[in-house]
């Protein structure tokens, strides 16, 4: 499997970062890059609207992916830079890893970085995700 330092991942990702305010709403203020089993890179941005029409940077680095026909990341970063300039890597919200584990159940194994030294694997972030026994 193809490896990117952490760092080199986090840097890809910073690099997408490109605030534009609309209104009230802001978009391209959260970054993902993400490495793919090929190792091919795909990186995108938060839209933030109204009405839950927006979605995570995470869901346009995986649109990217897919739509290379590409479905298994072997790592992923989301990163955000503060009102005082400090960046900041952010771990998926839960939508961003129920997202990460349908397009692909081996998914599960994505190495997600949570720092500079780091990581979990997508299961452990994103517990009782098996399909349940029947109670009966």
């Amino acid at each position: 499997m193809i490896t990117v330092p952490n760092d080199e991942l986090i840097a890809a990702a910073q690099a997408v970062l490109h605030p534009h305010r609309v209104g009230d709403r802001l978009f391209g203020d959260v970054g993902c890059t993400l490495v793919t089993e090929a190792g091919n890179l795909y990186s995108g941005v938060c839209i933030d609207t109204g009405s839950g029409t927006g979605f995570c940077a995470e869901h346009a680095a995986i649109a990217a992916m897919v739509t290379a026909r590409e479905y298994r990341i072997a790592k992923v970063v989301a990163v955000w830079r503060n009102d005082e300039g400090a960046l900041h890597v952010l771990p998926p919200c839960g939508r961003c890893r129920e997202f990460m584990r349908q397009i692909a159940p081996e998914n599960l194994e994505t190495e997600v970085v949570l720092g500079r030294t780091r990581t979990a694997r997508l299961r452990d972030l994103l517990p009782a995700h098996e399909w349940p026994d029947p109670l009966d």
